[in-house]
């Protein structure tokens, strides 16, 4: 078998009629964002990325533990104390993201940002961290201690000291909103790509889908296979840089939870669904979850694809994607 490791670009074509493709790139929810929209004119296009931007701003005051006024982080001081009413949209989000939880069996868990930072990925951490450590860890994760209330909108952490984070699915569910706002503005196509989660739809102005190229690292101007993607997203996870080597064992950054112990055996993965927050979460679950576990899941699962790299530069796909090769 070939050995690739999986690199994600969209292709653009650009075209002569009317309507062109607007782009701009920067930085959001500590990631950069690249935001393409087709237009009839400059003019346009600019108001659209802005009226994208605004959102994408408004979700990250919604979902950000860093700023003290947040919701999230209001839910994360009363932890172990009573509940905190939220909106219905941060409420729905974290609904989604346990029901994600259930699915993966906590290989997603938004309380993983109750994790003591044990392990280092700077090259700073010599010696591997006891097993006293790592289970200590852990020992304010678990979803079932997330508690919803439908009718009052309230949630509860029940550990004093837990906390939520949305990391692993809050860019996705931010691309979502930012195209379905587009989308009702009048937006016939684009892309909103949040740091590798890419969303989109339409078509590029010339009537092409827009595709995903899969490139070979040892040449990347060369990709050997295309996928078109429709009204749809595609997200990667990937641990090309973020490890440490004990005992000849490669322990990555994506930790699992349920254990506190990091991901072996996998360096990519992406994933293709309908929305980007749910192929965000998915990507990393499958991380977390190993490569058989994650193709038979992924396989469970109506409309999702993924494809994973292993460690040893394996391609292994789920059994309804189609790959052109080139």
């Amino acid at each position: 078998m070939k050995k690739y490791i999986l690199y994600i670009a969209i292709l653009i074509s650009y075209s002569l009629n009317a309507q062109e493709i607007y782009k701009r790139t920067l930085k959001l929810m500590g990631s950069r964002f690249d935001i393409s929209v087709v237009a009839n004119n400059a003019v346009e296009g600019n108001t659209y990325i802005n009226l994208a931007v605004d959102e994408i701003s408004r979700i990250e005051k919604l979902i950000s533990s860093w700023d003290p006024n947040s919701q999230t982080s209001i839910i994360i001081r009363n932890a172990g104390i009573k509940p905190t009413k939220v909106s219905p949209e941060l409420f729905e989000l974290i609904r989604r993201s346990l029901a994600l939880s259930t699915l993966t069996d906590g290989a997603f868990d938004i309380s993983y940002a109750s994790m003591d930072n044990i392990w280092k990925f700077d090259g700073s951490l010599k010696t591997m961290p006891s097993k006293e450590a790592i289970k200590s860890s852990v020992s304010k994760v678990g979803y079932q201690n997330i508690i919803l209330d439908k009718e009052n909108l309230t949630v509860f952490l029940k550990l004093k000291g837990m906390k939520i984070g949305f990391g692993a699915i809050g860019k996705g569910y931010a691309a979502d909103k930012a195209k379905q706002l587009l989308i009702s503005k009048g937006v016939v196509a684009g892309i909103i790509n949040a740091s590798g989660d890419m969303n989109t739809w339409g078509k590029q102005p010339n009537g092409d889908d827009w595709k995903v190229a899969i490139t070979n690292p040892l040449n990347k101007n060369n990709a050997f296979a295309l996928l078109p993607i429709k009204n749809g997203a595609v997200v990667t996870s990937g641990n090309y840089e973020k490890y440490v080597i004990f005992n000849g064992k490669r322990y990555t950054h994506i930790i699992d939870p349920r254990t506190g112990y990091p991901s072996t055996g996998i360096t990519s993965v992406t994933v293709f669904a309908p929305k980007a927050e749910l192929a965000d979460a998915l990507a990393t679950s499958v991380f977390v979850m190993g490569t058989e576990v994650g193709i038979n899941r992924i396989n469970q699962l109506p409309n999702i694809e993924c494809i994973i790299i292993d460690d040893k530069g394996e391609i292994h796909t789920s059994k309804h994607i189609n790959i052109n090769k080139l």
